[in-house]
């Protein structure tokens, strides 16, 4: 998913940890859930890598289009672009759309699963916007 996976790695705030280190060290189910271990084997559907990795499979085959067609140059200022769109978000407490990656993807009228439904990964962030802002400009 393309819609604000940087933000969201960017502005989460590590939670260090107080357990002991080693072999018997346990899970803690507070932070971390339940464990599963067929989850951590095998992905519960065999198009689930497929759906997940689809956009940027998709981007990799136009990539590769544009440059048989147009040459070097264009892909590469593509990509260029991509990441300077990419580096322009909100506030971390605020849910950021990315609609101009969106229009540079050619998807700004497509209407998707996450329009309607909502991804839960880009839920909004709860927290004190004070802390988070500092944690992000490197004060913290």
């Amino acid at each position: 998913n393309s819609r604000g996976t940087a933000s969201l790695l960017k502005d989460s705030i590590p939670i260090t940890e107080f357990s002991a280190s080693g072999p018997f060290e346990g899970h803690d189910l507070l932070r971390r859930g339940f464990t599963s271990v067929k989850n951590e084997l095998l992905p519960s559907h065999p198009l689930e890598l497929s759906e997940k990795n689809f956009q940027l499979n998709q981007d990799k085959t136009n990539f590769a289009t544009l440059r048989n067609i147009q040459g070097l140059h264009a892909p590469l200022k593509l990509q260029m672009e991509f990441r300077a769109v990419k580096q322009v978000q909100r506030l971390p407490f605020l849910h950021s759309s990315n609609i101009a990656l969106d229009t540079l993807r050619g998807n700004a009228e497509c209407i998707s699963f996450e329009d309607i439904l909502n991804d839960p990964s880009q839920s909004e962030v709860m927290g004190e916007p004070h802390m988070m802002m500092e944690y992000k400009l490197g004060l913290l």
